[in-house]
């Protein structure tokens, strides 16, 4: 994995914004998101597979549980998280999950190479956020991960079968897909049923 760290000055903002942000209690976080867009937020993610690890004929839209899944470790660092942001003003959510994942893990995809998984769109009624999910597959020998440790501290590629502690978004988020610790609960269970002790 390679650090890319922004340089001058708009670079140091750049970390300074993200630092300060991601240190404000979630709450307000939310508030600050919810003053820029006031009715719910849309967001594209992208469950990316290592393609070796993928059985022959699995359809291009399914994640088995076979396959290794690219997680990110972001700040505050709670647990890990998929790569994905909020789509631009105009933008296309396929052309937001491959920018997002261009700038999270320095893996760079046409838009069209991403397909949307069933179901595409995942709504979070708590946090009035609709995430758009799409699913690729890649050999990352090809496509080397490259993170810039000031959005994203962290990627890696783990099994689905044995994923680290997922932030409860996240988990809520993979269940839809029948992966993680939520699945089979449909990702709509109470915090308690979660187990953030895992690492």
């Amino acid at each position: 994995m390679t650090i890319r760290r922004p340089s001058g000055l708009r670079g140091y903002a750049y970390f300074i914004g993200f630092r300060v942000f991601h240190r404000l209690p979630s709450r307000v976080r939310r508030r600050v998101v919810r003053t820029v867009a006031p009715t719910y937020t849309l967001g594209a993610v992208t469950l990316l597979l290592d393609a070796a690890s993928v059985p022959a004929g699995v359809p291009a839209h399914v994640v088995p549980a076979e396959a290794r899944i690219l997680l990110l470790h972001q700040p505050p660092g709670f647990g890990w998280t998929l790569p994905g942001g909020l789509i631009e003003r105009g933008e296309e959510p396929r052309a937001c999950a491959a920018r997002e994942l261009a700038e999270e893990a320095g893996i760079e995809l046409v838009p069209d190479t991403l397909t949307p998984a069933v179901p595409n769109a995942v709504v979070h009624p708590r946090g009035q956020w609709v995430d758009t999910v799409f699913v690729a597959r890649i050999d990352p020998a090809a496509h080397p991960i490259a993170v810039d440790a000031v959005e994203v501290h962290e990627a890696r590629w783990f099994p689905v079968s044995d994923l680290p502690r997922l932030t409860l978004p996240t988990a809520r988020l993979v269940a839809r897909y029948g992966i993680g610790p939520l699945a089979g609960h449909d990702g709509d269970v109470d915090a308690a049923v979660f187990d953030p002790q895992r690492t």
